[in-house]
Parts: C-alpha cells; sequence; structure tokens
C-alpha cells in the first residue's frame, strides 16, 4: 500500500513496519524508557471583545442593560429631588418624523394664505408644551434645571426686552430649546397699520437671525392681540405659524380657560421670563410648579417646534 507524506511514515518515506510497532509498544509496556511527555498547552478562556460605539450597545447583555437603565433612573431621581419637584417628570415620546399637517378643527384656525393660528396641537398623545416669553429676567439657574431635567422650551423673544444679553437665548438655543419672535418693542399689533406691524415682526426676525443665527417659524403677537393685517405680515417675514395659549403658569398657581381645570393633549402654556420682582417666586420655582402640575395629570412636556 502506498505511504501517505505527513501521515506518520519514515524519514525515508517508507511505512513503517509493524513488528517494529509492536516492539515499542512491548519495550514500552515493560517498563522501559518513555520518551518525554509533551506539555499541554491549556486553551485561554475566551474573553469577549469590548467593541466601541453601537457594535458595544447592541452586545450589551441583558445583565448589563438592567444595571445600566437602574443606575439612570436613580441618577434622574436625584436631579428631580435636587431641583425640589415632587415626581419624576414624564418622558416625551419620540417627535414626529414630520410635523403634522394641521386642519381647521378646534384649537387650530386656518385662512387660505395666512399662518395658522393655534391654541392647541392637534395630538392624542399625553403631551403638552412649554413657551416662555418676553425675555427680561435671564436667571441662569432656570435654564440650568430646563437642561438637567431634559424639560424642553419653546421661547418668544421681543427684542427690547432680550437685547441686554442675547448671549443668555444663544445658550438656550445651544441646548435644544427655540427662540421665536415677540416683535421689537412689544406693542399691541392690533392697533397698528400693516406697514408698522411688518416692520416690527420682520426687523425681529431680522434680529434673531443675526443674534441666534437661524430665522425663526414660529411667532406669537404680544398680549396674544391679531388681526389679519398681523398675519399677512408674519407670512411675508416667513412665519409659518401662530401659536397662543389655553394655560397660563405663575410661580404659585396655574390658571386655566377650560372650564374642567385641567389640561388636555396639545395644549400650550404661557409663561413668561420675569423675577421676583414681579412674581411670588423664582423662574425656577416657575418651572417646578410647571413640571409637578403637568406630570400629576399625567402628562410630559414636549417640543412645540417639532409639532408645528
Amino acid at each position: 500500500m502506498a505511504a501517505v507524506a505527513g501521515c506518520g511514515g519514515s524519514a525515508g518515506g517508507g511505512a513503517v513496519p509493524s513488528t517494529a510497532r509492536a516492539g515499542a509498544s512491548a519495550a514500552t509496556d515493560r517498563g522501559g524508557p518513555r520518551p518525554p511527555a509533551v506539555p499541554a498547552v491549556a486553551a485561554a478562556p475566551a474573553v469577549p471583545a469590548v467593541l466601541p460605539g453601537p457594535a458595544r450597545a447592541e452586545e450589551e447583555t441583558s445583565g448589563e442593560a438592567v444595571a445600566r437603565r437602574a443606575e439612570a433612573a436613580r441618577a434622574a431621581l436625584e436631579t428631580a429631588r435636587r431641583w425640589g419637584l415632587a415626581r419624576l417628570p414624564l418622558p416625551a415620546p419620540q417627535p414626529p418624523a414630520g410635523r403634522p399637517e394641521l386642519r381647521a378643527a378646534q384649537g387650530v384656525k386656518l385662512a387660505d394664505g395666512l399662518p395658522p393660528v393655534v391654541y392647541r396641537v392637534p395630538t392624542e398623545q399625553p403631551i403638552v408644551f412649554l413657551t416662555v416669553d418676553d425675555g427680561a429676567e435671564k436667571d441662569p439657574e432656570f435654564s440650568r434645571m430646563a437642561a438637567e431635567l431634559g424639560i424642553p422650551l419653546s421661547t418668544f423673544v421681543a427684542d427690547y426686552l432680550a437685547r441686554s444679553d442675547y448671549g443668555y437665548f444663544r445658550r438656550l438655543a445651544e441646548q435644544g430649546d427655540a427662540v421665536n419672535n415677540h416683535t421689537i418693542n412689544h406693542r399691541n399689533l392690533k392697533v397698528l397699520d400693516y406697514a408698522t406691524q411688518r416692520d416690527e415682526i420682520c426687523r425681529q426676525q431680522d434680529q434673531l437671525e443675526g443674534q441666534i443665527g437661524s430665522r425663526p417659524r414660529l411667532f406669537r403677537p404680544p398680549y396674544g392681540e391679531y388681526n389679519e393685517d398681523t398675519l399677512r405680515a408674519a407670512g411675508s417675514c416667513g412665519i409659518e405659524a401662530v401659536p397662543l395659549w389655553n394655560e397660563e403658569a405663575f410661580p404659585d398657581r396655574m390658571e386655566y380657560r377650560y372650564e374642567d381645570q385641567r389640561l388636555h393633549p396639545g395644549d400650550i402654556i404661557l409663561t413668561h421670563f420675569r423675577g421676583t420682582d414681579l412674581w411670588p417666586g423664582t423662574m425656577p420655582d416657575l418651572l417646578r410648579k410647571v413640571v409637578d402640575e403637568v406630570t400629576a395629570q399625567g402628562f410630559a412636556l414636549a417640543r412645540l417646534d417639532d409639532y408645528l
């Protein structure tokens, strides 16, 4: 039978005689010298690679995921307690991929060629929206509290009140809070002619674009007072929607326009940048009141600009 190289053949390539194999075996069995044993190499224990980025997250074990979520919940609760909240704010759902199309309905007023006026965003989700007007009080603790708690804000800024420190509103924009148009001088637009209204709105569009870096899509008329000229002027300046409100928040109370004195899905809450010279409390007191009230009624705060 032909020998197969590399399969136990002799140095000369021939097969080892069976008698030789038997003799070697017999010598070994009689206690003759044995060849030194080759030490076995222990297999290294399998160590899972620690991968960076998305790969690490995808391979996270269930135990690790539970521990991570528990730690995040503990940290969130600690933050809520540090700011004096009664309970953790409810998380808002993911915003829609595109802003919903507005249709004429209760809470939405539409007119051909004019920006819609919205008191309540059409939604069935348990979300409401916090909006902050004017810009007189620039409390760093308020912006820090909102950032640490993950509370989204939509602001409506009047130039004559904000111009002393536009840096404050730039920082709000950097943390994801929208800075929108509330006119240059905060005048009652309803008593002004079209050209003056347009100047008030368009100049503030220009000012905010220069100061914040983006041109607002949303506009709120001072005092909620407007007419058709207001909407035409706003539309000509690039405004896409005019949100008003159904609740107003203060550091010590919430005021409702509804008979049931309750929040409803899609409600817009109004408040202001004001301090203790005008209010019975600070801006963090105000935010604490809003978050506690909203959470107690089973709602989460979402970002208005994602829906309008």
